[in-house]
């Protein structure tokens, strides 16, 4: 069974996305085509700049809202440990 993973787009506008998927470079390209989320749409151009494996979908769903709830600031480093 795949993996869950948490992702966060970096939009055109210095906005930031979160999302979950199986497949996040399928569900990128979803983004960049206008059929996935309507936040990203017109937003581009779009950048993944964070993703993180969970266990399960719930898991996936738990870590999503809570990364929602941090400052652009706390998602910023965030992304940033990633990066490195």
């Amino acid at each position: 069974m795949s993996d869950w993973l948490v992702y966060i787009l970096k939009c055109g506008d210095d906005t930031l996305y979160t999302g979950i998927a199986t497949d996040v470079q399928a569900r990128l390209e979803k983004h960049r085509l206008g059929k996935g989320a309507k936040y990203t749409r017109g937003r581009g151009p779009l950048k993944l700049v964070f993703v993180e494996a969970q266990e399960s979908e719930s898991a996936a769903h738990v870590r999503e809202n809570a990364i929602k709830k941090m400052t652009k600031g706390e998602k910023t480093k965030l992304c940033y440990t990633w990066a490195k």
